[in-house]
């Protein structure tokens, strides 16, 4: 079976989108990095690495540090699709990373986001 075309896809392609889209909302470029930190484990230099590098996703979150337990507390619809049923290991982190942004657009408190209580 063939990798879907985002496994190959840049983070740094993609990175531009999450930051824009949280901006028109009010929030923070720093907040975006802080959820993609927390998801991943990486450091802030270890992202902007990655994002310099023009790591793809597929070794974006194979190389993670340290993926967060909690991700699979993440719920709801990301491009149509029920995040919790998606069954390829790849794609539900990459949609679980989407979640995550579209919530802190839509201006959910960062602790929330990141399933702290």
């Amino acid at each position: 079976m063939a990798k879907h075309r985002i496994y190959a896809m840049s983070v740094a392609i993609v990175y531009p989108h999450y930051v824009e889209k949280a901006e028109k909302k009010g929030r923070a470029k720093a907040e975006v990095d802080e959820i993609i930190r927390l998801l991943t484990g990486y450091s802030q230099e270890e992202l902007e690495a990655h994002l310099e590098k023009r790591t793809n996703f597929e070794t974006f979150f194979a190389e993670a540090p340290r993926l967060n337990p909690a991700r699979s507390l993440i719920k709801g619809v990301i491009c149509g699709v029920r995040v919790e049923n998606i069954e390829d290991p790849l794609m539900r982190e990459v949609r679980y990373l989407d979640k995550l942004i579209d919530e802190l657009a839509k201006g959910k408190a960062t602790e929330k986001i990141l399933r702290r209580s």
